[in-house]
C-alpha cells in the first residue's frame, strides 16, 4: 500500500513533457557514467567500432520529491521510465540504432535524484589506424551530448572520479581479440556557428589488439621461409638444385599470401606494415632467385666459353677474397698454374707437330723409325709406311682434341671460381640487407606498440 500511494502521489499530477525545475533558469545537470563491458567487433574496412557498455544516467527530478515518513519511511520507488521526464543525452558517433535490452525502470530517490542504469550495444565510427598492424592500438571516443538543450539548461558532469573510471576493468570481458588498456574522459563545451554552447562528456575507450594469433599464423611462416632462403645460399652454385629450390618457395610465398590475404584488414586509406613486409619479403626473394640465375648461367659449362677476362680475375680472385676473407687461395693459384702450363705445353706440342711431319712426341722415336725405314729407291713401294702415318695422324688429332678439352675444362673451372667467389659476395650483401630490413622493421613495431 505504501509503494501504490507513493506512486499515485508522484504521478497524480507530474508532467513529463517539462523540465523539472521549479525555476526555468535552474539548470538540470546530469552526471553520467560508463563502464565498457565488452569489445564485440573491429570494422576496419567501414571503420565501425561496437561495444558493449554499461551506462548510467544521475539528475535531480525537484518534482518527485516527498517525506519518507508520511510513506512508511520509504526512501527509494522504481517507476517506469516512460512516465517522468529523461534527458535527451544521445551519443554523437552513433551509426546505427543501439541494440539494447529494454530497461522500463528507474530508481528515484526522496530528495528527487533519479538514477537510470541501461546496458547499450553501441555501433559507433572510428577512425581506426591499422598501420601497425598486428601491433596496433586504437582510440575511439563516445560523445555523450543532449541533442536540443544548450548548457544552460542541461550541463553534464562525471559521475565518479576520472581515476576510477580510467583503470575500472571490473566489468570487462577481456576473452577477446582485444585488451582494454583505459577509458579516458574530458569534459567540454561547444558551440555551431556561434549560437549557444552544448556541454559534451567525452570518453576515450583505448583498446589494444592482441597479436599472438597473428604472429604465429602470418609472420613466422614468412620468417621460416626467408631462413629458408638464406640457408639455400648454401646449396653449390654449379649444382642445378639451387634454382629449382629457390623457384619453390617463391611458389609456396606466393601461396601462402594468397592464404592469409582475408586476415589482413582491407581499408580505402593505406596498407598495413605488415602487407609492406609481405611484399618487401617477396621481392627479396625474386632478387635472390634473380641472382641465383646469374651465378648459374656464369658457371656452366660451355664448350665455347671464352677466358676469365684479367680484369675480373684481378677483382674477384685477388682482392674480392682478401674483402671476403676467403683464405683458401690454393686451388685458385693452383688452377691458373695448370692453366699456363697446358698452355705452354699445346704451344710445344704445336711446335714440335712442325717439326715433324710424322707427328712423333720424342726425335729420338722418329730416328729410330727413320732408321728403321727403308730407302723407297731401294725397298720399292710399301703398304707400311702411309699405314702407320695414317695411324699417327689420327692419334695427334685425337690427342690434341684431349688437350683443348682440358684447355676448356680449365676455362670453365676458373668461370666457377669466378661464380664462386661472386655467389660469396651476392649472397653477404643479400644478408646484410634482410638483417638490415628485419631490425628495422622489429624497432619500428617495438617502438609503436610501447608508445
Amino acid at each position: 500500500p505504501a509503494l501504490r500511494r507513493l506512486s499515485h502521489y508522484l504521478l497524480a499530477h507530474y508532467q513529463k513533457g517539462t523540465r523539472p525545475v521549479r525555476d526555468w533558469r535552474t539548470t538540470t545537470n546530469v552526471a553520467i557514467d560508463l563502464m565498457v563491458y565488452a569489445i564485440l567487433s573491429v570494422d576496419e574496412k567501414n571503420q565501425v567500432l561496437t561495444t558493449y557498455i554499461w551506462y548510467r544516467q544521475h539528475w535531480t527530478d525537484e518534482f518527485l520529491q516527498w517525506d519518507p515518513a508520511r510513506f512508511d519511511n520509504l526512501t527509494q520507488i522504481s517507476l517506469p521510465a516512460e512516465s517522468i521526464w529523461v534527458p535527451d543525452i544521445l551519443i554523437n558517433e552513433f551509426v546505427d540504432v543501439g541494440k539494447s535490452p529494454h530497461v522500463p525502470y528507474v530508481y528515484i530517490g526522496h530528495h528527487g535524484e533519479v538514477q537510470n542504469l541501461k546496458p547499450i550495444q553501441v555501433m559507433t565510427a572510428c577512425s581506426l589506424d591499422i598501420y601497425n598492424f598486428p601491433f596496433d592500438v586504437q582510440n575511439c571516443s563516445l560523445t555523450f551530448t543532449s541533442w536540443l538543450h544548450h548548457i544552460r539548461d542541461i550541463n553534464l558532469s562525471l559521475w565518479r572520479q576520472p581515476e576510477l573510471v580510467k583503470f575500472d576493468r571490473s566489468v570487462f570481458m577481456n576473452q577477446g581479440e582485444w585488451e582494454l588498456l583505459y577509458v579516458l574522459s574530458s569534459f567540454q563545451e561547444f558551440s555551431v556557428k556561434s549560437s549557444d554552447s552544448y556541454a559534451e562528456m567525452k570518453f576515450y575507450v583505448v583498446i589494444r589488439r592482441r597479436p599472438l594469433f597473428y604472429t604465429v599464423s602470418l609472420l613466422l611462416p614468412s620468417i621460416f621461409l626467408m631462413v629458408m632462403d638464406i640457408v639455400g645460399f648454401y646449396l653449390p652454385p654449379n649444382s642445378g638444385e639451387r634454382v629449382s629450390f629457390k623457384i619453390t618457395l617463391l611458389l609456396g610465398y606466393s601461396v601462402f599470401l594468397i592464404i592469409v590475404s582475408d586476415t589482413l584488414p582491407a581499408t580505402a586509406i593505406g596498407t598495413p606494415l605488415i602487407g609492406i613486409y609481405f611484399v618487401v619479403c617477396m621481392a627479396l626473394l625474386v632478387i635472390s632467385l634473380t641472382e641465383t640465375i646469374l651465378i648459374v648461367h656464369l658457371v656452366h659449362k660451355q664448350d665455347l666459353q671464352p677466358h676469365v677476362p684479367k680484369w675480373v680475375k684481378r677483382l674477384l680472385l685477388e682482392r674480392a677474397t682478401i674483402l671476403l676473407c676467403i683464405w683458401d687461395k690454393t686451388k685458385f693459384s693452383q688452377s691458373r698454374t695448370q692453366s699456363s702450363d697446358i698452355s705452354r705445353q699445346v704451344e710445344n706440342n704445336d711446335s714440335t707437330a712442325k717439326l715433324n711431319p710424322y707427328g712423333y712426341e720424342d726425335p729420338r722415336e722418329c730416328e729410330a723409325f727413320g732408321g728403321a725405314r727403308p730407302a723407297p729407291a731401294s725397298a720399292g713401294p710399301s703398304e707400311g709406311s702411309p699405314l702407320v702415318a695414317g695411324v699417327l695422324r689420327e692419334v695427334t688429332a685425337v690427342r690434341q682434341l684431349l688437350e683443348r678439352r682440358e684447355e676448356f675444362r680449365d676455362v670453365a673451372r676458373e668461370w666457377l671460381q669466378v661464380g664462386y667467389v661472386l655467389d660469396v659476395l651476392l649472397f653477404r650483401v643479400y644478408l646484410v640487407a634482410v638483417l638490415a630490413y628485419s631490425i628495422t622493421l622489429g624497432t619500428l613495431w617495438s617502438v609503436w606498440r610501447d608508445a
